[in-house]
């Protein structure tokens, strides 16, 4: 079994000819070469009916389009790079991998492949001995609901342990959600207050100013539920809202973490309302009557002692007003001079770039010992010349170092919070692009001063 001290000595990744590996996986094989974090076999399946030289030419077109082509990095990158062309239901391809494999004996295979495909792909690699002593990758979205992410655990649990196993959202690796943690724990001064004695509520909210993109079809099976509330925005939650780890080994991050998505109450459509803009289903590839929804509002109760009575409220949209993602953390009113409420916050802003700001009162000039509003930027990170999500968790599987992905424990237990709102058949609202979502997303935070909306 390989432990987080053996480096793996090859690297499989299925869907070579795919665009995620086209828009993220080249470029970041790329960066990693010019850093030095790869210099073993990268061998890439697809069944595309190409040839190496197609591979390449792909490859170069890749890291030109996305991030630009350093010629000595890629070039190295070229010699190490391999290609097998077949299909992964024919054990054919799978002889031809173990046979490229060779005396490499602590592979990493990532699975950049539909989901329905990593069952039978994994039992591949097992069958054809690819998995023994191996890592798997596996990619976001994993299973569609809580059922069907038990019957994938299952799966991989039945072939790799779960030491060996990354589930990867890309949303982990960025520079952004690592500084909330860094925020939070590195600063002594914050800890103290955060906690209900002194937290009003959170809020946490995804806008995208755009629609599909060219992704109707994807998107019209996955829905906001799916694509960005179960995994990425219930990991700031859990990064918010879990307790201290007792040391940076990764097991202790990811325990605080599944204990944070434990504490959440499952979510009911009373606690949730989902939306679709307006000509959403004359997008290409969308059906004509699409239940699917491309906002998302969902206010969550944590039952611990923490976090109980503040209530955490999640918003994801598409066709809203502007691009980002930010944090909003209310603090409770003092007790001398009742000004308005919400007058002490700390705000994190993660994109498009990071930055946290706290609102303050000071006194207004003059006689009167009266209070006014004031902001201190705390922190602006430019945070260009970043390692790139993909390039730092591919890197870090290979490494074995999991602190970065999802657990099986947590995968289950924050399906357990969406699964009850996943149901297409739930009120769909209609809101018009350029709006903050449907009206009746206002009730969800009427209570606690309305929705706090991004500039």
């Amino acid at each position: 079994m390989p432990t987080s001290s053996v480096p793996s000595d090859a690297l499989v990744f299925f869907g070579a000819t795919g665009d995620l590996a086209y828009k993220q996986i080249f470029p970041a094989l790329q960066q990693m070469v010019l850093h030095g974090e790869l210099n073993v076999p990268v061998i890439g399946v697809a069944k595309a009916g190409w040839t190496l030289e197609q591979l390449q030419q792909r490859a170069r077109a890749s890291v030109t389009e996305h991030g630009g082509l350093n010629d000595a990095a890629f070039t190295k990158l070229l010699s190490v790079l391999q290609y097998i062309d077949g299909d992964y239901q024919d054990p054919k391809t799978f002889e031809q991998l173990r046979i490229r494999l060779g005396n490499c004996s602590c592979p990493t295979h990532y699975l950049a492949i539909p989901p329905s495909l990593f069952g039978e792909v994994v039992e591949a690699l097992a069958r054809s001995g690819c998995a023994k002593n191996a890592r798997v990758v596996v990619e976001k979205p994993f299973g569609r609901d809580l059922a069907s992410a038990k019957e994938l655990n299952a799966i991989l649990s039945a072939v790799f342990p779960e030491s060996s196993i990354f589930r990867i959202d890309h949303f982990l690796g960025k520079e952004a959600v690592e500084n909330v943690l860094f925020f939070r724990f590195a600063n002594t001064f914050l800890e103290p207050i955060w906690d209900r004695r002194y937290i009003h509520s959170v809020q946490i909210t995804m806008a995208e100013n755009f629609g599909v993109q060219g992704r109707g079809k994807f998107y019209d099976e996955v829905g906001a539920i799916r694509d960005v509330v179960q995994n990425h925005l219930l990991q700031v939650v859990g990064f918010l809202a879990m307790a201290p780890p007792t040391s940076l080994y990764p097991d202790a991050l990811r325990d605080e973490q599944a204990k944070v998505f434990r504490t959440i109450v499952p979510l009911t459509p009373d606690t949730a309302v989902l939306g679709q803009f307006a000509g959403y289903r004359n997008e290409p590839g969308v059906a004509p009557d699409s239940r699917a929804e491309t906002y998302a509002a969902v206010r969550l109760e944590l039952d611990s002692w923490r976090w109980s009575g503040v209530p955490f409220l999640i918003r994801a949209g598409k066709c809203l007003p502007l691009k980002a993602t930010e944090v909003m953390v209310r603090l409770r009113e003092s007790p001398l001079w009742r000004v308005p409420f919400g007058a002490n916050y700390v705000c994190i802003r993660q994109d498009p770039d990071f930055h946290v700001k706290m609102g303050i009162r000071v006194k207004r000039p003059g006689f009167d010992l009266q209070p006014m509003p004031s902001e201190l930027s705390v922190m602006k990170l430019n945070i260009d010349g970043a390692v790139s999500p993909y390039e730092r968790l591919l890197t870090d599987a290979m490494r074995g170092d999991g602190m970065l992905f999802v657990r099986e424990d947590a995968v289950e237990a924050a399906w357990s919070v969406v699964d009850g709102v996943t149901d297409r058949s739930l009120p769909l609202h209609e809101y018009q692009p350029g709006t903050w979502g449907p009206p009746e997303a206002e009730a969800l935070a009427a209570d606690i001063g309305g929705w706090h909306n991004p500039e």
